[in-house]
């Protein structure tokens, strides 16, 4: 299981916190301080298409009009903190967030 999120985000700790009570043991990937690479970020999008930019995020308000229309690909590869989170990969899944139908799915 491959987590994508920021270490900084309550969200994200809770989520790591939940799945390893439960018994997994995610590889957590910080999108800032490790990257996401163009060929992730491509997989991501096909999943989830415009869902996975935060449209809500601090980062998204601090753009330029200009900016926000960017290739969701080339925002997110700019700026790795649009990304919603998390992003869960599990056995070839995809999950975005961490609401209770992801909890229900990866927790049993």
């Amino acid at each position: 299981m491959e987590f994508y999120g920021l270490k900084t985000c309550d969200t994200c700790r809770k989520a790591i916190r939940e799945l390893r009570q439960s018994g997994q043991e995610p590889t957590v990937i910080d999108v800032r301080d490790d990257g996401v690479p163009d060929a992730q970020i491509a997989q991501f999008l096909a999943a989830f298409g415009s869902d996975l930019v935060n449209r809500r995020s601090t980062t998204w308000r601090n753009l330029s009009e200009a900016e926000r229309s960017r290739d969701p690909a080339a925002l997110l590869a700019a700026y790795p903190t649009l990304m919603k989170r998390p992003v869960i990969v599990d056995n070839g899944a995809y999950f975005l967030g961490w609401g209770a139908d992801v909890r229900a799915k990866l927790l049993g």
